[in-house]
């Protein structure tokens, strides 16, 4: 009988003690998506200041090769580029430079206000519209810097193997192999980064319907 009553008082104690922890549990789960958009918010900042540095490396390569008199590979001097395409080259070179430093600087700042908000001050809706904002204008800057990287290496095969009215074969097969990989990365690139920019936009939303 004694131990009978034991075992009673220690399920009532384990119930007791499993009713004060369910609270608990689900304050955690409330907090689990902000932490959850914290870490994406902060590794796609990270990757896509990452990636900038890379394109700006391929910027100042672009610009070492705008040079006048510069002979082409073809060997004929009717395939060699002209002034046109240096000055292409060099406005197409220093316009995906702005871009990118755009998207890496904005990416920057949005990391320190992801990083020093509250959490009250995460889910204001002000500020969701301020970082859905901030995360479109970097995203898209890099974007667009890779579409002005691409048009000055196309300058740059010109210029180095020979133009593209001349019909070299060579210029041919490298700016068509440029063209399509740089689709695909950014067809890749794009989804992945809306998703990211979805994701964090719709936290509210999700909280209210859960």
């Amino acid at each position: 009988m004694q131990s009978g009553a034991v075992d009673l008082e220690r399920g009532g104690s384990a119930g007791e003690g499993g009713q004060d922890n369910n609270p608990k549990g689900q304050t955690k789960d409330e907090l689990e998506p902000i932490q959850n958009v914290r870490e994406i918010l902060q590794k796609g900042l990270d990757d896509l200041v990452n990636v900038n540095s890379l394109f700006t490396l391929a910027v100042f390569v672009g610009l070492s090769l705008a040079r006048q008199g510069e002979r082409s590979l073809e060997n004929r001097s009717e395939c060699d580029a002209g002034t046109s395409n240096a000055k292409r080259l060099v406005v197409n070179e220093v316009v995906s430079f702005a871009c990118f430093l755009l998207s890496s600087l904005v990416a920057k700042a949005l990391k320190i206000h992801v990083a020093v908000c509250q959490e009250e001050d995460f889910k204001n809706k002000r500020n969701q519209r301020l970082r859905l904002c901030m995360l479109l204008l970097s995203v898209w800057s890099s974007v667009f810097g890779c579409i002005f990287l691409t048009v000055s290496m196309v300058d740059v095969i010109q210029i180095k193997v020979g133009r593209l009215s001349c019909r070299s074969i060579h210029a041919w097969r490298a700016t068509g192999a440029l063209i399509a990989i740089v689709i695909l990365a950014l067809g890749i690139y794009v989804p992945f980064m809306m998703n990211a920019i979805i994701t964090s936009s719709t936290l509210r939303s999700q909280k209210k319907v859960t």
